[in-house]
């Protein structure tokens, strides 16, 4: 690697073919699995009005927003995540579209903390939501949605664990326990750090709220029967897709983001070895506010950060194995090569001529050798080689992986490889 003073930023990224290649697969799954579900995509400026975001985030992402003043003095922020701005583009063309909506999107996000394993301060998620609909049927959908994202890439229910929470049980809990309402928020934040604090930071602050520490597990680990309708319904809904082993009752998630308001959940890695893959939940109330409660539309989703599922696949022998042989280097499904630098122009048509009907084709670019120009063909995972030399239109046809070769004239030549396009 060159010596070089211009590297990227702390926390970005760059992308050069091989690592494009990766995330090229992940959008790829991302996208099969959101069309089988009936999903559409949509997409919002990198850039938006900081006040979208302050308007009701709350947490820890006011703080971590990459935050200036442009050129016009407005007060703007990369975006930290997608949901604030569906709400504002939902608000704008409800009436142009069918309910529920059922759309997902793909993008770079932005959040200003210290870069570690699996966090970064630029980041691709898949983001996808279901608008309009407030039954528990859509969060089981949306649940199955990000178990079948899983599943596209390898994982099998040994690998990971959907741990699913609902805020409205935290709710009741703090209104039972004599937190005061206009607190509820900043109880909610402490029980989710619970598992980052260490333990002498979250005692002190549950007793700012006259809790302990060792009430709130034990109510984590031993919550009342059917403390939640909700995800007994969902569970129920999932079990007869046969996903039920996914997902599990846990009460020590909530979620850091204020605009939550019912079911949530978080996909981790079985060994719980990394950060969570995966993460959302039922925010009803995210659109009324954004609109001053001129639209009320109940809402659920979820963010799938492609920084940690990296790690993930990178840690389990079956999502590697098929990840790697989905990047096996395979660039083009003919390598043209040149035996007699006289039947270039030859060369040249024929090119065009199996591109134009969508076979990837690769050729040299100048003199080179034949040798090399096969050796080249191999490097790149070329299904076949084709030898023009003197003898054209007779062509020498060579398959790459078993050697064997065979010489077409040039119309049966244009016919064996088309059916062979990828």
């Amino acid at each position: 690697m060159s010596d070089t003073k211009f590297q990227p930023l702390p926390g970005f990224r760059d992308f050069a073919p091989k690592q494009y290649a990766t995330r090229d697969y992940l959008f790829r799954a991302w996208r099969t699995v959101a069309k089988k579900y009936g999903f559409v995509e949509w997409e919002a400026p990198t850039l938006e009005s900081t006040d979208l975001y302050l308007k009701k985030s709350g947490g820890e992402l006011p703080n971590q927003l990459f935050r200036f003043m442009d050129q016009g003095e407005r007060d703007v922020s990369l975006r930290p995540e997608l949901t604030a701005s569906l709400g504002r583009i939902v608000s704008s063309c409800y009436l142009d579209y069918n309910k529920p909506f059922k759309w997902y999107e793909i993008g770079s996000c932005f959040r200003y903390e210290k870069p570690q394993k699996g966090r970064l301060r630029e980041f691709v998620q898949f983001n996808a939501d279901i608008l309009g609909e407030k039954g528990s049927g859509a969060d089981a959908e949306l649940l199955a949605l990000a178990i079948d994202c899983m599943r596209e890439l390898g994982f099998s229910e040994e690998d990971f664990v959907v741990r699913v929470s609902d805020r409205e049980v935290w709710m009741n809990y703090a209104q039972q326990n004599g937190v005061e309402k206009e607190r509820v928020q900043d109880f909610l934040g402490v029980v989710d750090k619970l598992e980052r604090d260490k333990p002498e930071e979250s005692e002190k602050k549950f007793r700012a709220f006259g809790l302990s520490r060792e009430k709130i597990l034990e109510f984590i680990a031993n919550p009342p029967e059917g403390v939640s309708p909700v995800f007994d319904a969902v569970q129920t809904d999932l079990k007869a897709r046969g996903l039920g082993n996914y997902v599990k009752l846990d009460l020590g998630v909530v979620r850091g983001l204020a605009y939550y308001t019912g079911l949530v959940f978080e996909i981790f890695d079985r060994g719980h070895t990394l950060r969570a893959v995966a993460g959302g939940g039922r925010y009803d109330r995210l659109v009324s506010t954004l609109t001053d409660g001129s639209l009320d539309m109940p809402a659920t989703g979820f963010a799938m950060g492609d920084a940690v599922i990296e790690h993930l696949i990178e840690s389990c022998p079956a999502a590697k194995a098929q990840r790697d042989a989905a990047l096996a280097p395979n660039v083009c499904d003919v390598c043209l090569a040149l035996a007699a630098p006289e039947m270039r122009g030859q060369m040249l048509m024929l090119a065009s001529t199996l591109r134009d009907a969508g076979v990837r084709v690769e050729l040299p670019l100048g003199d080179v050798k034949l040798s090399k120009q096969l050796k080249h063909a191999e490097r790149i995972g070329a299904t076949f080689a084709a030898i023009i030399g003197t003898e054209y239109p007779m062509i020498e046809l060579k398959q790459m992986a078993s050697r064997v070769s065979k010489r077409l004239l040039l119309e049966d030549l244009i016919c064996e490889l088309i059916p062979h396009k990828k």
